[in-house]
């Protein structure tokens, strides 16, 4: 199942994607009243596979007709980040063989850490300002992982069985703010410096996202081509590392590293930098393509 969230009126609403557009349950269930289906995507991830079947019943059910009262367009949706309130977002650095090769850094021994916040979280198609303390903003697209249920000191054999699902992610990447100190904290966490969606695809859909291609688009020209069969650490071996550290609670998310072809990556006098003006577009196989118009900050 593909799970969205739509803004609309000032507020996020579940959406679930099916053939012909976008299923709004807001609307859906102003037509099939059914009040054991959630229209929070918070609730939908804690409530696990339960409340999914329950989702998946619903839906099959809808009544054929008047369909266009809940059903959207995709090109008219305004888009939200496909989870909208994480407890936590924990992404692992220098994860690709290739990207450490690029940026001559040696292969970490483990996981390498760090976090980002929720002010970070933006949706597909939405305009992300560049913020004026950075002149150095880069791309990088991320398989995005989402917990279910809690997860702590889990097996690496057993670590899947804790994720609800994966969504296409864009861990931008101010890299001058980044550079300034040895905490990468300050050039990954301006306002939108996460995209992350369009869909929230389960689990089941996947079934292994340590072979899923990867790639980025700036302004129409390929910059990324690559899988995450090249991440130094899988992601179940992630999972159980950061369990065995820290409690994960359904809703986490935690973004698995970026492969080669990062601005950062190239010789220094071929690295142009994003700019306001630039369409950037991820894409993860299974995942969707998530793009997003830089801006300038007013």
């Amino acid at each position: 199942m593909k799970l969205v969230t739509i803004k609309k009126e000032g507020k996020q609403v579940l959406g679930v994607k099916v053939e012909n557009g976008l299923i709004d349950l807001e609307e859906a269930l102003r037509v099939r009243p059914n009040s054991q289906v959630h229209t929070n995507i918070m609730e939908v991830i804690a409530g696990g596979n339960e409340v999914i079947s329950i989702l998946e019943d619903y839906i099959k059910n809808l009544p054929t007709e008047n369909q266009t009262h809940y059903i959207m367009d995709e090109e008219k949706v305004e888009w939200g980040p496909c989870v909208t309130q994480p407890n936590k977002i924990i992404c692992v650095g220098l994860n690709y063989r290739k990207h450490a090769d690029e940026t001559k850094s040696p292969y970490p021994k483990e996981p390498v850490l760090f976090s980002k916040f929720n002010n970070t979280l933006t949706g597909h198609k939405c305009e992300i300002a560049v913020p004026r303390v950075t002149k150095r903003l880069d791309y990088e697209v991320e398989l995005g992982v989402v917990i279910g249920k809690e997860a702590k000191d889990v097996s690496k054999e057993n670590a899947l069985d804790y994720v609800f699902g994966y969504c296409t992610a864009n861990d931008l990447s101010a890299r001058d703010l980044q550079k300034r100190s040895n905490q990468w904290l300050l050039g990954k966490t301006c306002d939108d410096f996460s995209p992350i969606g369009p869909y929230l695809v389960t689990a089941d859909e996947v079934r292994d996202p340590n072979n899923l291609q990867l790639k980025t688009f700036v302004n129409g020209e390929m910059r990324q081509d690559s899988n995450t069969s090249d991440m130094i650490f899988d992601v179940d071996e992630i999972v159980s590392y950061i369990s065995q550290h820290m409690t994960l609670t359904p809703g986490d998310i935690i973004l698995t590293g970026t492969p080669e072809g990062v601005i950062i990556g190239y010789p220094l006098e071929k690295r142009v930098y994003l700019k306001p003006g630039d369409i950037v577009t991820v894409e993860v196989e299974k995942l969707g393509t998530l793009t997003n118009k830089l801006v300038e900050e007013k």
